[in-house]
């Protein structure tokens, strides 16, 4: 069995990239320019170094990687081919974790480097708007206090009580806007978030739906049609706000988890979805748009939901929290944001009433008389 060795790069411009792989890169190279000379091209490398190294690979790994036909165009062998969807594969499932460790080592270096940067523990469900976001953080490269966002993607329920549990200093949530106060969006959150305890800071509005093969060859409208056509679905674990999501989709449609098929098979992000479905290992998913068109693969909007960040009160007012608030709040991200598909700043920054984005939580106006005798259990409980 080969194994896997990780490395990372530690220098002012270490790239984007969180996990990079020179084999993949040549290979696809190779695949997109039909030849040893092209690729070199592309990947700003010369032709003895790019042929070299492939040469060297095919020894190490005991395989042909390259297939020349005379006269014809340089093409991936099918170990090639399988050794590039491997690696495709690979980070798309492991996105989450990949951002996390990169997250990890990030927040180590940024504190070891700079003593005034703020660092902010973010535990949230899996976003690309916040993968943005925290690059345009590290970019604000003149800022006198630079903020480090430190990322852990987890689900929705996980992101909330790691928050409760003192892990972190934010959790990103994501609920349907206006949500009944008898769905199970309700009745997950509200024993997890309380008023008077818990802030909720704006963030977007963005949308969900199915995430489908290219030109939706199964006609799928809606997930009545998922059912009746029996197409291949691959879902989101337990505990993920998109799983809440779609179960409360289904009950709204009278319809059984046991009518899907695929019910029971899950992807850890929104990206791993999408990749299940690029590779044809499902017909369809619930995901965000941005997932979807990354890929070049087909969506069926379903709906617009709110993402959250919630904090303790007790945290509104650290210097920390507040670079965030002051970033978010900027024409700069507004206008990052916009650019990504499916997704609208909403309140960006902005603390929220909690009864108004979340309105399960009512508040019933007291008399005169019963306000004057409460005052102080009123004011424990104001949102």
């Amino acid at each position: 069995m080969h194994r896997v060795q990780l490395h990372y790069t530690l220098s002012r411009d270490a790239g984007d990239a969180l996990i990079r792989n020179p084999l993949p890169e040549m290979l696809q190279a190779v695949a997109e320019h039909g030849s040893i000379s092209g690729a070199a091209r592309a990947l700003g490398l010369s032709y003895r170094h790019v042929w070299g190294a492939l040469k060297r690979w095919e020894e190490q790994l005991g395989g042909e990687l390259i297939i020349w036909g005379k006269g014809q165009a340089a093409q991936l062998s099918a170990f090639g081919s399988k050794l590039l969807w491997a690696e495709r594969q690979a980070q798309a499932r492991l996105a989450p974790q990949i951002a996390a460790l990169h997250a990890d080592l990030e927040r180590a270096f940024a504190v070891a480097f700079d003593e005034h940067a703020h660092v902010l523990t973010l535990y949230a469900s899996h976003d690309d708007a916040l993968v943005a976001l925290r690059a345009h953080a590290a970019a604000q490269s003149d800022a006198d206090a630079p903020l480090h966002l430190d990322i852990r993607f987890t689900g929705s329920v996980d992101a909330i009580r790691a928050l409760n549990e003192g892990r972190c200093t934010l959790a990103g949530f994501h609920t349907v806007e206006q949500p009944a106060a008898l769905s199970l969006t309700a009745r997950t959150y509200k024993p997890l978030l309380q008023p008077g305890l818990h802030k909720i800071i704006g963030f977007a509005r963005r949308t969900q739906g199915l995430i489908l093969a290219p030109g939706n060859p199964l006609g799928l409208a809606s997930l009545a049609d998922v059912a009746r056509t029996g197409a291949r679905f691959v879902n989101r674990p337990l505990g993920s706000g998109t799983r809440v999501l779609l179960d409360d989709l289904l009950a709204q449609a009278g319809l059984d988890a046991q009518h899907i098929a695929g019910y029971t098979r899950d992807e850890p992000s929104h990206t791993a979805v999408a990749q299940a479905v690029a590779a044809g290992t499902a017909d369809v998913g619930m995901g965000i748009e941005l997932a979807a068109r990354a890929r070049g693969l087909g969506f069926v909007p379903l709906l617009q939901e709110r993402y959250h960040l919630a904090c303790l009160k007790a945290s509104l007012d650290q210097p920390a929290t507040q670079a965030l608030r002051t970033l978010l709040q900027t024409p700069a991200w507004h206008a990052q944001m916009a650019t990504l598909a499916g997704y609208t700043p909403l309140h960006c920054g902005e603390v929220l009433a909690m009864s108004r984005v979340l309105p399960w939580w009512r508040f019933a106006q007291k008399k005169d008389g019963a306000r004057a005798g409460n005052m102080h259990g009123s004011a424990r409980n104001k949102p």
